[in-house]
């Protein structure tokens, strides 16, 4: 089963993500290694959010990644939501 994360980002979301942004990527690089997350990203054209795709069978580690993440800590991320994708082809 496949869960997608949904990030809402807040104003100023580029300017305000640099001092956050090592330890950010250095989360999503864990939970690619390990095999949580198959692929993310960030919204452009107006960067006003991200996607992350998580593979289990559940959604807890998706979860797991917005109690961590240092973006959601710091208000960088105003709203999230996870929901279950039914993949017919990858």
């Amino acid at each position: 089963m496949h869960y997608i994360l949904f990030y809402k980002t807040a104003d100023n979301y580029i300017e305000r993500r640099a001092p956050l942004r090592g330890d950010h990527l250095g989360l999503v690089n864990e939970f690619h290694t390990n095999g949580h997350i198959v692929m993310a990203g960030a919204l452009a054209e107006p960067a006003d959010g991200a996607v992350l795709i998580f593979r289990g069978d559940t959604p807890d580690a998706a979860h797991e990644f917005v109690n961590r993440d240092p973006y959601v800590k710091n208000g960088l991320i105003t709203e999230w939501s996870v929901r279950p994708w039914i993949v017919v082809t990858e």
